[in-house]
């Protein structure tokens, strides 16, 4: 059904001052316990003291080089892509992207890893080795891993999925699985592939045998694929593209009628199954827009109509140049998706010139009930993101998970010096880690991204990864810290 005009003029009433205020939308809180401490127990050296406002303190340097924490905090490394080793004994790939955590059998954690690889596979020293069973198309190099962390820290590794490109930040369903995405769309005879890409996937990490003979979910289209989101009540997905000229779309996928998601369901259906659309916003005036950067304040509410798309499997023209102006809503750089308060946190990594007003990043909030889409956390642009000393000035937020202590973690994929940081319903933002790794010597490149941010189920441990030269990291600390005095 279409959200009219007079449907959102009375939902805007409804929520009353909330659609002109941050935080209408959610259930986000400035996580409780991350106010003071006097800890010292952190990886790096020295000593925090108390501190006021939102975060856990300023970043401790690392003696080791690799990750700055608050005090109080610690990492471990899980796999390092050309020192770790799958059980086959072959190396682990490189370019960890998106993660999620499931609980595995007898205690242990499984973690499913995107590698974002893209192009033939003699582009890249390490790429998902070709398991047998598991490769979609043999000349590309992407895929994605399962690591499996024991209770007593030992680690195992091994493929998921082979064969497929450019695998970014994906999504975790309801039941359970994973869905890996490509961020690439190269057809057949491109760049040496020789199957179409541009599609989804369901890696189960919990069942190997479900994950032969690897099925291209087509039905969520071919386009260059960021992230995907499953709504647990109404079946819906939700994906993200990243891409340019023109600038990308926000799509919803309908199940057909009757379908019941489960284990295995997804490669049960038609290539043509179910409904897919881009989403189309307009403000509460009823004025179209045509990009989300034109919102330029935290709370600003936008209602959300879903447009038919032509041709999902882009047999001619991509997905996002079908539509004419006027018809869909763009924006730049659309990147990780988390499913969390009853609904998607959705991020706009930044817009340039190719969108109508410039930002340094920006996450939304999607709330299938009142079809409304809330800017919750807007960066202004950085003026200078490699200052080795601005741990409190972030640019280009990619993949991202709700905590459940409250807020958003984010992994920032920025020009400069990159961070995990949080994020309160307020919109004020505070750092979690800084990549002390990369610095732009001959031994490791410049400035590499931090990806794959996600809780451990039980809530005591962040997995976060720096993606080049691929390195999966276990943070711990006092998460639940309260306030002192």
């Amino acid at each position: 059904m279409s959200l009219t005009r007079r449907d959102f003029a009375t939902k805007s009433a409804i929520t009353g001052a909330g659609v002109a205020l941050a935080g209408s939308v959610g259930a986000l809180a400035t996580a409780p316990q991350a106010l003071a401490s006097t800890d010292t127990d952190s990886v790096g050296e020295g000593e925090a003291g108390a501190h006021g406002g939102v975060g856990y303190g300023p970043l401790i340097s690392d003696p080791n080089g690799i990750l700055a924490l608050p005090a109080g905090f610690k990492y471990r490394i899980v796999t390092y892509s050309g020192r770790t080793t799958l059980e086959s004994g072959e190396i682990t790939p490189s370019n960890h992207d998106g993660t999620a955590a499931f609980d595995g059998p007898r205690g242990t954690t499984l973690l499913v890893n995107n590698h974002e690889l893209r192009g033939p596979r003699a582009n890249w020293k390490y790429p998902v080795p070709l398991t047998e069973g598991l490769v979609y198309d043999p000349a590309a190099a992407g895929g994605c891993t399962v690591v499996e962390v024991r209770p007593d820290g030992q680690v195992a590794e091994w493929v998921g999925i082979a064969g497929t490109s450019t695998n970014c930040a994906g999504g975790r369903t309801s039941w359970g699985t994973w869905l890996t995405c490509e961020e690439n769309s190269d057809k057949a005879g491109v760049n040496g592939m020789t199957k179409d890409h541009g599609y989804v996937f369901e890696v189960d990490p919990r069942d190997r045998r479900a994950n032969q003979n690897p099925k291209p979910l087509k039905f969520f289209g071919r386009y260059d694929h960021e992230a995907v989101v499953i709504d647990p009540r109404r079946g819906h997905a939700y994906l993200t593209e990243d891409a340019g000229s023109p600038n990308g779309l926000l799509f919803r996928w309908t199940p057909p009628q009757g379908f019941e998601h489960g284990r295995g369901k997804l490669r049960t259906l038609a290539d043509d199954a179910g409904v897919l659309q881009a989403f189309k916003c307009f403000d509460s005036g009823g004025q179209f827009v045509d990009d989300l950067s034109r919102a330029t304040k935290i709370g600003t509410v936008y209602g959300v109509d879903w447009v038919d798309v032509p041709d999902r499997d882009a047999k001619t023209t991509a997905v996002r140049k079908q539509f004419t102006a006027g018809q869909v809503t763009r924006a730049r750089k659309l990147e990780g998706m988390w499913w969390g308060d009853g609904g998607a946190y959705i991020v706009s990594s930044f817009a340039r010139t190719e969108s109508p007003v410039q930002h340094d990043g920006a996450v939304w909030f999607y709330d299938p009930k009142r079809r409304t889409l809330t800017l919750k956390v807007l960066l202004g642009v950085n003026p200078d993101p490699a200052d080795p000393s601005a741990d409190g000035a972030f640019d280009g937020p990619d993949n991202i998970t709700v905590s459940p202590y409250g807020g958003l973690v984010i992994a920032e994929d920025g020009e400069g010096i990159q961070h995990l940081f949080g994020a309160t319903d307020s919109g004020r933002t505070y750092p979690i880690a800084r990549n002390e790794l990369n610095t732009g010597t001959e031994e490791e490149p410049e400035y590499s991204e931090f990806a794959g941010v996600t809780f451990s189920c039980d809530g005591r441990t962040l997995f976060a990864s720096i993606q080049d030269p691929g390195i999966m990291l276990a943070i711990t600390g006092p998460w639940k810290r309260q306030k002192r005095g």
